[in-house]
C-alpha cells in the first residue's frame, strides 16, 4: 500500500472536516447537498465519457488502484539480478540463461532474455523491447489523462451549478428568507467542484505521472541490461552503466555497504 496516497487523502479530507466542525455556527447539515453532488458528479463523468472511449474509463477504478496499492521497483536490486545474470552468460554462455528464467518474475527482463538466448539480432531485441515500453507508457498517459479531465470538469460543474442556484434564488427574490439559504446552497457546488478536483482527481493524476516515470525507468535500465548481457559486455561494466540511473546519494551508501 502507498502510505502517501493515503495518508494525503485522508489527511485534506480530515481538514475540511475539522475546519467545518471547529467553526462556529457550522454544521456537516449544511455542507450537504444532493442535487449539487449529482450536477458536480454526473457532469464531470458525462464529460469524460464523451471525451474518453468507454472501455477507457470503467478502467479507472484499476487506475485508481494503482495509487493506493502500488509497490516501488527497488532499482538497486534491479541491478543486482541484471548483474548475476550477465555473470551467468560471460561465465556459461548465453544459453546458460535459459536455465534461470523461472527465477525472473519480471515478464519484461524474460522478454529479452528469452530472445538473447534464441539469437535475436540485437537491434531486433531493441526495438521490441522499446515498442514494448512505448505501449506501457501509452495505457499509463491514458489513464492519467482521464483523471486530468475529472479534475478540469468538476471546478466547471461546481460553477455551471451555482449559476443554476442563484437563477432559482434570483426566481425568488419576493421571499427575501429564502436568499440567504439560496446563496449558501449555490455556493456548495462551486465547493465541491474544487474539493473533487484538489483533492482526488488532480493528485491523483500526479501520483500515477510519478509512478509511471518510475516504471519507465526501470524498463530502461532492463532495456539497457539486456543489450549488455546480449552484447557479451563485461559484468561489471554493465554494473556501472546501470548504476548511473541511482541517486549518487544512494549509490555512495550502497558502495559503503558492500
Amino acid at each position: 500500500m502507498d502510505i502517501a496516497s493515503v495518508v494525503g487523502l485522508v489527511l485534506g479530507i480530515s481538514l475540511l472536516l475539522i475546519t467545518i466542525l471547529i467553526s462556529e455556527g457550522a454544521s456537516f447539515a449544511a455542507f450537504f447537498n444532493a442535487p449539487s453532488l449529482m450536477v458536480v458528479i454526473g457532469g464531470a463523468i458525462a464529460a469524460v465519457l464523451l471525451s474518453f472511449p468507454l472501455k477507457s474509463f470503467l478502467g479507472l477504478g484499476r487506475v485508481l488502484k494503482n495509487v493506493f496499492f502500488n509497490k516501488p521497483r527497488d532499482i538497486t536490486e534491479l541491478i543486482e539480478q541484471l548483474v548475476s545474470l550477465a555473470e551467468t552468460a560471460r561465465r556459461d554462455g548465453l544459453l546458460a540463461l535459459e536455465g534461470r528464467l523461472e527465477e525472473i518474475s519480471d515478464p519484461f527482463i524474460v522478454l529479452g532474455i528469452q530472445m538473447a538466448v534464441d539469437g535475436t539480432r540485437a537491434e531486433v531485441i531493441e526495438d521490441i523491447m522499446r515498442t514494448e515500453i512505448d505501449a506501457v507508457a501509452a495505457r499509463h498517459q491514458d489513464g492519467k489523462k482521464i483523471l486530468e479531465q475529472l479534475g478540469r470538469f468538476a471546478p466547471a460543474f461546481g460553477m455551471i451549478g451555482t449559476l443554476m442556484g442563484l437563477i432559482i434564488m434570483l426566481g425568488q427574490l419576493d421571499n427575501p428568507d429564502n436568499l440567504g439559504p439560496g446563496m449558501a446552497v449555490a455556493l456548495i457546488t462551486t465547493l465541491y467542484g474544487a474539493v473533487m478536483a484538489n483533492i482526488l482527481c488532480l493528485p491523483c493524476a500526479e501520483k500515477l505521472g510519478f509512478i509511471s516515470k518510475q516504471e519507465l525507468l526501470s524498463m530502461e535500465i532492463i532495456v539497457r541490461g539486456i543489450m549488455g548481457i546480449q552484447s557479451g559486455e563485461n559484468p561489471r561494466v554493465i554494473e556501472q552503466k546501470l548504476t548511473t540511473f541511482v541517486p549518487p546519494r544512494l549509490r555512495n551508501t550502497n558502495r559503503k555497504a558492500a
